[in-house]
Parts: structure tokens; C-alpha cells; sequence
């Protein structure tokens, strides 16, 4: 074994290895005992395919090139297809429109216009899609209704349901029972939404009712059981559980300090899956780890069939289910699970790129106390340590951590197998993946912690997990570095401005300006920031106080801004005035923008540069030599 300094070590985890072969696994669905899912490839620009696996037969790709399944509502999209009695609906991401499988053919049954669909429900005894549809035609906020749209005819859908600011989730009960959840500004679905339920007479929804929800509680994904009866989760009791709505009355179906859902930033999550046995098929999360439990609707008890990470969807029928499944040490794998005998067969995985046992760093649970006396608790984290079989550090040297802001800041970091964050670890980085507060999977209070203390509660989260790794002996405090991406490059330019933990630090498209972004966002997040940091304008001197960029003389580290052209969400002017204002204070900074990318990258080149250039920029703040050949990128200032 041979003696390396940390940063240097020479690693199998190629950034080809990283982008070439690898897929996007997601949004599992079955018609009958057929399996449909989504592959989203970074070799073909992010593009994302429908796919499908028939009993006994091979792999067959449904929507290929040039199509592209993926919606643009809410700017985060979701829910693309669906798919039942072996009609395939999907939205096409270059032209907005619905396009129906038929055989051989694909064949459009939207109008071009100014529409955009997600949540897609497919119902062909009625020759009926229903979907939540976004109307850009006229200026200021798109207009978001519940429409039905005719399967074979080329209009844009009759409004079922408008009035609210949003919806998700149109569910149709074979009786006519019909029901959603509708939420406004200035709240996001995780934090007061509303479920409400009526009936469809083919024509309009009448005869509506409140379900659940109010200005506290998050009540989201409705679905239908037998009988009338509705499921849906919601936060009430600060954990978002399962729940029954029977005859009027709302009943708990498993009190559980856990959470049934996740924050639903994307239309088409389904953590959960009504099994015709009387049982709910549920993803689980608890201490920031999901499995897969099956829970009895009468009983309220619950077992465990699956206990490690999963991703976004459950999907059952006819006795079977699936689900991506996320393990911490091999690629993310899409699976079948006989509900019989609770075995789970692997069907397809995002990579065969794996690696072998011993070069795999495994994430360790971390916690650290709140230096915040407003605020204090818990906070929590996964602790990544440096591994690689063939090298060692000097036995006096601490390793280089990068900390990990994860973005939304509504979200959290999973521990599911991520070949980037290997790509690290495997040359001697350790890395810390912060769930700060305001992150879930740890209940309400958790999450509500960050309420109107953006860029403060997360930012000293980030630094006291930092500096008691550093403090531990498990990192070099001379190479702190924090990392983000969108609102995580918020916190991360917040954490280089307001503290002097870090000693450099790399923002992916992340904001710089709060106020600029209040001003300039798109619908689903222009009232975001109220909670986060307090109304606006009124609380606009609150905003220019958390702005990095008004702050740069605060920066003393070197930075680094990874941005995308055409970013809709956080415009690349914030990562130019950025850059701007700290190569004019004279410290090293250097930009990159991203041609063709958006908000967050898809292309594999891009991937692949992002990743050779933040180890181009560690070498030079830090002077040493990565073993790797890396592209030169230009550093102002040093």
C-alpha cells in the first residue's frame, strides 16, 4: 500500500465511470403484470425514455428519440405518464403536448398552445386523461386548473377544478367519486394545503367537501380504496401519517413517529399503494432512512419488507409491486417485489459501474448539538470518511471535508449510492451531507425550524457539523470546504459571508440575492421565500441583510460559481454579479456557465467538466497535486 497525501490518491472512479453508462431509474408504474419506468440519460442530454418489461419478455424502450418525457409545470415537472389497459399517455417536454401510444404509432391528442400537463391519470373506459394543466397564454402567473382531457381528441381539456393557485393529484374512484389536493400562495404543499373530494358526473366535479388540510397542516396524496373510503397522508400530529376518510370522519390508520411522505416538489410521488388486500403499501422514513412497510387498514399494524433506501414511487398490482430502490453501497436498481412470499427481484440497474466492497465509503450517521441558543437540538448528518484500498495518508494529516448543503432547502440528503460523491472520497476527500434543519424526514418541528431563519439556521448547522468533525480529528480545519447546489448555494455563499469556518467554497447555481429572486422566479416558488425569510417587500431589509452578495467584504476564501444558461429558477445574472463583486474584492474566484443546461445539469458533459473543474480549483487553493489529468480552468486572482 502506498503513502499518499489526501486529495492526491489515485482512484478507479474515473469521471467517465461517473456519467458513461449510467441511467436515471424513476417513476415505476405496472398495468397489470406489465412494468413501465422512466430512464433518463446523460449521454443523450438528460434525455428521459419510457420503457416497459412484459412477463418473460425483454426490455423495450416505448417513447424513443426524438421524444422526451418530462413536463415543465411547476418548473419541476413530474408525472409524465401514465399508463393502464395497455394505453401508454405521456407529455412530451420540446412541445408541451400530450402524445398517446397506440401500437407502433405516437400520436399527439393535445393542441399546440400555451399548456403544459403533469399528474397524468388515464381512465380509457371513459376515453378520459385527467392532469393538472398550466395556461401560459396570457401575462403575469400561469393559471393552474384540474382539467379532463378527451383520450382521442386534439383540445387543450375542460377545468374540472379552479380557483386555487395549485393542485396535484386528480383521483378518479371507479364510482365517480373524485378528489384532490389544492393549496395557495403563499404556501408550499409542505406546509398547508387542502384535500378535498366531490363527484364527477362526466361533465363537471359537484357535490364538494373538505377532506383534510388547513393553514398548519400539509394533507397530501389522496387515493381510493374500496368501499368509498379515501387515504391520504397528512402532518397534523407533526409526522406525516396515513389516514382514512369514512363516512365524515378522519381516523389514523398507524400512529407513528415517522413520515409517509416526503416534501412534494415534483408531481407523481406516490409513497404509498392501496393493495386490494385490505393492506397500504408504504415508503417509511425515519432518522432520514426510508424502507418499505406494508401497514393492515383495520388493525393498524405494520411490517417491514424492504429496510433500505428508496426513491420517489411505489407501484402495485395483481400481487406484485415495484419500487427504485437506493442501497448505500452498489447503483440504484429498479425491483419487483412478489407481495406472496415479500421477495424482491432486481430488473434493471442504473449502472453496472459498480464498485467493489472495499473502495465503497459507507455513510455513517452524525450528529452534533445546535450552536444556535434560539434554536438548539439536534442536528443531523452522514458522515462519508475517505476510502480507497490502495493508498494511506500520512498518519499526521486530516483529510479535506467537503460539506454537503442539500438544496430545496424544503428536502433532505438520503444515503443512497451516488458514484460523484465516491468519485470524491475515493481521492481522500471526506465529506459531510448536512440535513439541517428545515430538512425532512425527521417530522414537523424539524422542518418548521427553518421557518423565516434562512441563511441563518442552516448556514450554523453546516459550520458546527464542519468544525466538530474537524474538532473529532476527522477532517483538516485549514480545508473546510462547503458545497451547494440552488438553495444550497445559497447557504454555501450565506456560510463564506457570515462565518470563518470554511476555507473555500463551490456554488451550483445557487442564489445570491434572496430579494432579486422574491422579484424573479417562476409561480410555484414566488411566495416561497415568505416562509423562509419573512413577506416581501415588507421584510426587504431582512432580505438585503441575507443577501451574500451584498456582503462579499465579509468573503475572505476562494469560490468557485458552476451555473447553467438557460436556469429559469436562479438566472445565471445572480452567478455573474457574484463573481463579479468577489473578483473585484481580489480573491480567487473562478466561473463556469453551462450552455444548454438548466437548473441543475443533465448533460454528461457538463457533468463530467463540473466535476473535473472543482478538482482543478481544490489543487490550486490548496496546492497540492490530484493524480488525475485535469482541464485548466481559469482563476482570476491567483
Amino acid at each position: 500500500m502506498n503513502n499518499a497525501p489526501y486529495g492526491t490518491w489515485p482512484s478507479i472512479v474515473a469521471v467517465d465511470l461517473v456519467t458513461s453508462g449510467t441511467v436515471g431509474l424513476s417513476s415505476p408504474a405496472l398495468d397489470d403484470d406489465v412494468l413501465h419506468w422512466l430512464e433518463s440519460r446523460p449521454s443523450e442530454g438528460g434525455r428521459v425514455g419510457l420503457w416497459r418489461l412484459r412477463p418473460g419478455g425483454d426490455l423495450e424502450l416505448v417513447v424513443p428519440a426524438p421524444y422526451n418525457v418530462r413536463t415543465r409545470v411547476n418548473e419541476y415537472g413530474g408525472g409524465a405518464f401514465a399508463v393502464r389497459d395497455g394505453i401508454v399517455v405521456f407529455s412530451n417536454f420540446t412541445d408541451d403536448r400530450l402524445y398517446r401510444v397506440d401500437g407502433d404509432e405516437i400520436i399527439p391528442f393535445t393542441a399546440a398552445g400555451p399548456y403544459r400537463y403533469a399528474d397524468l391519470r388515464l381512465h380509457p373506459d371513459r376515453a378520459l386523461v385527467l392532469a393538472v394543466r398550466e395556461d401560459h397564454s396570457a401575462d403575469g402567473e400561469p393559471v393552474t386548473t384540474i382539467v379532463a382531457l378527451d383520450l382521442h381528441g386534439r383540445g387543450n381539456g375542460t377545468v374540472l377544478c379552479a380557483g386555487a393557485d395549485f393542485y396535484s393529484d386528480p383521483e378518479l374512484a371507479e364510482t365517480g367519486e373524485f378528489a384532490w389536493t389544492e393549496w395557495n400562495h403563499p404556501a408550499m404543499p409542505w406546509d398547508a394545503t387542502l384535500i378535498r373530494r366531490g363527484r364527477f358526473d362526466g361533465e363537471a366535479v359537484r357535490d364538494v367537501v373538505d377532506v383534510a388540510g388547513g393553514s398548519n397542516e400539509s394533507a397530501v396524496h389522496p387515493r381510493w380504496a374500496p368501499g368509498r373510503e379515501l387515504i391520504f397522508v397528512s402532518d397534523r400530529t407533526d409526522w406525516w401519517n396515513l389516514y382514512a376518510h369514512r363516512d365524515g370522519t378522519v381516523s389514523p390508520l398507524h400512529p407513528d413517529p415517522a413520515e409517509y411522505a416526503t416534501p412534494q416538489w415534483v408531481f407523481g410521488d406516490q409513497p404509498y399503494v392501496v393493495l386490494g388486500s385490505g393492506q397500504i403499501l408504504a415508503t417509511r422514513v425515519s432518522d432520514g432512512v426510508a424502507s418499505v412497510v406494508i401497514v393492515d387498514r383495520e388493525s393498524g399494524t405494520l411490517r417491514t419488507v424492504l429496510d433500505t433506501g428508496l426513491s420517489g414511487r411505489l407501484a402495485a398490482a395483481n400481487g406484485r409491486a415495484a419500487a427504485v430502490i437506493e442501497d448505500p453501497d452498489r447503483p440504484a436498481r429498479l425491483a419487483r417485489l412478489d407481495l406472496a412470499d415479500e421477495a424482491w427481484t432486481d430488473v434493471r440497474h442504473a449502472s453496472d459501474q459498480g464498485l467493489r466492497q472495499d473502495w465503497v465509503s459507507i455513510p455513517e450517521s452524525v450528529s452534533w448539538p445546535s450552536t444556535l441558543a434560539a434554536t438548539s437540538g439536534e442536528v443531523h448528518g452522514w458522515y462519508y470518511p475517505p476510502t480507497n484500498p490502495t493508498v494511506r495518508a500520512p498518519t499526521d494529516e486530516r483529510p479535506p471535508l467537503i460539506t454537503l448543503s442539500h438544496g430545496g432547502p424544503t428536502s433532505f440528503s438520503a444515503i443512497g449510492f451516488d458514484l460523484s460523491l465516491q468519485y470524491w472520497t475515493s481521492r481522500g476527500f471526506a465529506v459531510l451531507d448536512v440535513n439541517y434543519r428545515g430538512s425532512t424526514g425527521y417530522g414537523r418541528p424539524y422542518r418548521d425550524a427553518l421557518r423565516g431563519q434562512w441563511g441563518i439556521v442552516d448556514v450554523a448547522d453546516c459550520a458546527s457539523g464542519a468544525a466538530a468533525l474537524a474538532e473529532q480529528g476527522l477532517a483538516d480545519p485549514a480545508r473546510l470546504i462547503v458545497r451547494g447546489g440552488s438553495a444550497g448555494g445559497y447557504t454555501t455563499l450565506q456560510a463564506l459571508t457570515t462565518t470563518d469556518t470554511f476555507t473555500a467554497g463551490i456554488s451550483f447555481y445557487g442564489v445570491a440575492d434572496p430579494e432579486t429572486l422574491a422579484r424573479d422566479t417562476h409561480k410555484f416558488e414566488a411566495r416561497y421565500l415568505d416562509g423562509l425569510i419573512g413577506p416581501y417587500p415588507e421584510a426587504s431589509e431582512t432580505y438585503r441583510e441575507r443577501a451574500p452578495i451584498r456582503h462579499v467584504d465579509r468573503l475572505s476564501v476562494p469560490l468557485l460559481l458552476l451555473q447553467g444558461a438557460e436556469d429559469v429558477v436562479v438566472p445565471p445574472n445572480q452567478a455573474e454579479t457574484m463573481a463579479t463583486a468577489v473578483r473585484t474584492k481580489g480573491l480567487p474566484v473562478a466561473m463556469i456557465i453551462f450552455e444548454g443546461e438548466g437548473h441543475g445539469f443533465r448533460r454528461a458533459e457538463s457533468i463530467k467538466a463540473a466535476l473535473e473543474a472543482q478538482l482543478y480549483f481544490f489543487g490550486r487553493v490548496f496546492d497540492f497535486k490530484p493524480a488525475d489529468e485535469l482541464p485548466v480552468i481559469e482563476i482570476d486572482n491567483l
